[in-house]
């Protein structure tokens, strides 16, 4: 827990080849805890930091359509799951870069599972955002 602590209130650079464990229960963000919770398929809070997890793109809960909007919300719902799993690595230095929102750009990983893998693998994400679109 206190490893947990610490690690979620350290910032560590992303790209620089840092990972810096981290083990906390995560809910889903409006339904339980706000210090550590999941918005959506891709996105993280951990207090007052937005964290943009990066090597996928989820559909997104506001979708064109409800196919899309169906299946963000069970993207949501793995990504908490696969969290609370257990202890995992995130990427990241003291000045992460962050995207045109301003959340950190960060990935994750447990032991050789890349966190990005495991959405796309799942049918939950896609590479890059101009991939097929969730409304077909």
């Amino acid at each position: 827990m206190l490893l947990g602590l610490w690690a979620a209130e350290r910032q560590v650079d992303v790209g620089a080849g840092e990972w810096q464990p981290m083990e906390r229960q995560f809910t889903v963000c409006g339904q339980g805890s706000s210090f550590a919770c999941v918005v959506d398929g891709d996105t993280l809070r951990l207090g007052d930091r937005r964290i943009r997890l990066t090597g996928y793109d989820a559909p997104e809960l506001d979708g064109a359509c409800e196919a899309e909007r169906q299946l963000a919300r069970v993207a949501r719902d793995e990504l908490a799951a696969w969290l609370n799993l257990g202890a995992f690595d995130m990427e990241g230095g003291a000045e992460p870069p962050r995207d045109q929102y301003g959340r950190e750009l960060r990935a994750i990983r447990r032991g050789g599972e890349m966190l990005a893998d495991t959405m796309t693998e799942r049918g939950l994400a896609r590479r890059s955002e101009f991939a097929r679109d969730w409304c077909d």
